[in-house]
């Protein structure tokens, strides 16, 4: 077997995977939730994947391999995704340039896959992907060790895959009290069935995964606590000279469930929290930060909830009527961001913003989330425009895009609207009153640069306006109040200051009534928004 196609398996476990997602993700409901496991691990697959195009059809399995690890690494979503980059990697080292598949590779490969995958999780819980990924291998193993033919392995090893998910339940409570198999172990079990039928020949087959002793059902269960961390936060993390115990210490004293991943300066990140800022800040002095995601997994359950609990009235027939005219999707970092924009009428929130771009997968699954004949999507970065348009092209229903920058443009934007369906007269309604809205947000900076301002020093106070660093200080307070007169001087009737974390509520009072004395004529509105690595955001109208 040559190593394209190798690469062609690897496609065709990907797809696979795509299409059976959804069913995957239904299945998410343990109590810690950490997104959607099949998006998130189908997501990882599809960098995978693209890494894996590039190469030159006659690329060497070590070149392939290392394609398929820093792919996976480097696009891991959510705990899912993250050890399934892992599994990918033991998988990889086990092959150890193999240029044939046979049993005995096959073993050994999925021996090693257990072994990293293992490795990389701190406290390993029986019936999860983890127990799906050594149930499997158990069975290569005692497949080789008969002699068994590849064909007959790989399907004997599929079976196996699938027997160890229908007994997740037994495993594991949570699952048996909610009539469920593990939603990892599934995933698992599809991309191996991919695998396995695309190097037969044959169509994939996706076993019946009702347990042994009822069949399986997916119901809403409100089962947040509330004592759980809040945010599922996951970042890469790049520096030659990062101690990885230091990674280690950090996160396990300030969450819970985590994972950090990697070598050779490049390292992924995965911690539930309840203080992502405070994760991120302590990182930025360790290396460089790319590629964050923060999601809110309370919203994230209920949303699944609300998902599930809609699958009768899908079931039943539900009419096209019943659908409204135009619903909103949106972007943004920060518990208060997102209230405010639900509150404003946006259906579906994105988490995502400055350094953390959600993908257009991203904007395409939550388009798709949306009852409504059509979408407007709301990127609030310029970043992530083009995202936007790209989910817009693809997806299966009417979708416009009002090009915004910043979050404080979505608010004027869903206040403009007026409640018309015409999706062209909407997104040139809501582009104009975002338009209208000049913005400024302070942060800190992360090196040393030179700008506008003069030269600018690494953990300097920065206060960017409409995307140009203005002003430069040491203290936040002072650098927001002076970035509100600069947005002030072409003249507004309302300033909206919106707090992140670490910017308390006696610090908030305290700038607005600073800005107001200098500003008596202006109306100042203050809100948390919660978001993070920017503790204040302004907004001028």
């Amino acid at each position: 077997m040559t190593p394209i196609s190798y690469a062609k398996l690897i496609s065709s476990a990907a797809s696979a995977l795509k299409e059976r997602k959804e069913e995957v993700n239904r299945l998410n409901v343990f109590p810690v939730p950490d997104g959607d496991t099949g998006t998130n691990m189908s997501l990882t697959m599809d960098v995978v994947v693209a890494e894996v195009s590039k190469l030159p059809a006659d690329s060497d399995t070590a070149t392939l391999c290392h394609a398929i690890t820093h792919g996976s690494l480097m696009g891991a979503r959510g705990n899912s995704g993250v050890i399934l980059s892992q599994i990918l990697r033991g998988l990889c080292e086990g092959i150890d340039g193999a240029e044939q598949i046979d049993t005995e590779v096959l073993a050994v490969a999925l021996e090693r896959a257990v072994v990293v995958a293992f490795q990389a999780v701190r406290k390993p819980v029986e019936g999860t992907i983890l127990t799906v990924l050594r149930d499997t291998a158990d069975a290569a193993r005692a497949l080789a060790d008969e002699g068994v033919p590849l064909d007959v392995a790989l399907t004997s090893a599929g079976t196996a895959a699938f027997d160890s998910v229908r007994r997740t339940p037994e495993l594991l409570a949570v699952l048996k009290e909610n009539g469920v198999v593990d939603a990892g172990g599934f995933g698992l079990a599809i991309l191996f069935g991919g695998f396995v039928a695309a190097v037969l020949g044959q169509e994939i087959q996706i076993a019946d995964v009702s347990s042994a002793a009822a069949p399986l059902t997916v119901i809403p269960v409100d089962d947040w606590d509330d004592s759980e961390f809040l945010y599922c936060t996951e970042f890469l993390l790049f520096g030659e000279s990062i101690d990885v115990d230091n990674i280690h210490r950090f996160v396990s004293t300030n969450g819970g469930s985590e994972l950090v991943v990697g070598d050779a300066g490049e390292y992924k990140v995965h911690v539930h929290t309840n203080n992502p800022g405070s994760v991120l800040s302590y990182m930025t002095t360790l290396g460089e930060v790319a590629d964050v995601h923060i999601n809110n997994m309370k919203r994230q359950t209920e949303a699944r909830d609300a998902i599930i609990a809609a699958e009768p009235a899908k079931s039943a027939g539900a009419s096209p009527a019943a659908l409204k005219p135009v619903g909103f999707v949106a972007v943004a970092a920060g518990e208060g961001l997102t209230e405010i924009l639900r509150s404003l009428g946006v259906d579906a929130v994105v988490s995502g913003g400055q350094t953390m771009n959600p993908s257009t997968q991203d904007l395409a699954d939550a388009i798709a989330s949306v009852a409504a004949a059509k979408v407007i999507v709301l990127p609030n970065n310029k970043n992530i425009i083009l995202a936007a348009m790209a989910a817009a092209s693809v997806a299966t229903k009417p979708v416009g895009v009002v090009p915004t920058t910043a979050v404080p443009q979505a608010f004027s934007a869903m206040l403009a609207w007026g409640g018309s369906d015409d999706l062209d007269a909407v997104v040139a309604e809501m582009t104009e009153a975002a338009e209208a809205v000049r913005t400024g947000e302070v942060t800190t900076a992360v090196k040393d640069a030179k700008g506008k301002v003069g030269a600018i020093k690494s953990g300097q106070v920065i206060g960017i306006a409409d995307h140009e660093i203005e002003v430069v200080g040491d203290n936040t307070a002072d650098v927001a109040a002076r970035l509100a007169d600069l947005l002030l001087e072409e003249g507004a009737e309302t300033l909206t200051l919106l707090s992140g974390e670490g910017f308390d509520d006696d610090e908030l009072c305290a700038l607005a009534q600073r800005i107001g004395a200098s500003h008596p004529d202006i109306d100042i509105e203050t809100h948390r928004g919660e978001q993070p690595l920017y503790p204040v955001i302004i907004a001028a109208e």
